[in-house]
């Protein structure tokens, strides 16, 4: 797939609740031109390319600014500034080489794979990003490298793609660009049998992954005191 090729998809949404104070009210707005678009939207996912680093990553800050180990390995105020930098090296060394970066028209999110046999860190990908990630999490990266040492050891050996980031830019969340941005990877794990697999950082979001058939096999206790990471397996649908 070109990097620039675009999929759409449909994603259900939900009418508004205003649409169901009546049934003579639903079935006008049944009727009308507007009811086409609450019942779904297209999104246009694509493959991102090197251009979409800068903007891809400031989105993944804000979707990750909250999230449990990211306040943990960055606890102080300059958190919001140094996250977009942790992601522009995780996608520029870790993840675009792979080609299996995507994302919206907007670059409203992003979900980074990693191909069957490509999930664990290269250290010559470390090497190269070590001296900004060195900048970025300064007196953290020992502790980071004991987290990814812990995760790894954890990690499934049988061929899977693996899920490495998914995260969706805060105005844009609850209107189905997760989903969206799943789907590609997920239809090419049930039509070649292969199976599927993440960490999720937040027990929240574990029903969200269920949804897409994915399930809970274990929780891993970052060091050092650090927080919980539950496993996700996702067998393919036939």
């Amino acid at each position: 797939m070109a990097p620039d090729e675009h999929i759409g998809h449909r994603v259900a949404v939900p009418r508004p609740a205003w649409a169901a104070v009546s049934r003579r009210a639903d079935q006008r707005f049944l009727s009308s031109p507007a009811a086409a678009d609450c019942r779904a939207v297209t999104i246009l996912v694509r493959k991102a390319d090197s251009p979409d680093i800068r903007p891809l990553a400031a989105a993944l800050a804000r979707a990750f600014e909250d999230d449990p180990v990211m306040t943990w390995l960055l606890p102080d105020t300059r958190r919001q500034s140094r996250l977009p930098t942790l992601f522009e090296l995780e996608l520029k060394y870790l993840h675009l080489p792979y080609n299996e970066v995507y994302t919206t028209a907007e670059l409203s999110g992003g979900a980074l794979w990693a191909p069957p046999g490509k999930w664990q860190t290269s250290p010559l990908s470390l090497l190269r990003a070590m001296p900004r990630l060195a900048f970025t999490l300064g007196t953290r990266i020992p502790t980071t490298i004991r987290t990814i040492a812990k995760v790894e050891k954890r990690h499934p050996r049988e061929p899977h793609w693996y899920l490495a980031v998914l995260g969706t830019d805060p105005p844009w969340q609850g209107k189905g660009v997760g989903s969206a941005l799943l789907a590609p990877v997920l239809e090419r794990c049930d039509k070649t049998a292969t199976g599927a697999y993440l960490e999720s950082s937040k027990e929240s979001n574990i029903p969200f992954y269920n949804r897409h058939g994915f399930e809970v096999t274990g929780t891993i206790d970052l060091p050092r005191g650090g927080p919980r990471v539950w496993s996700m397996w996702r067998e393919p649908r036939p």
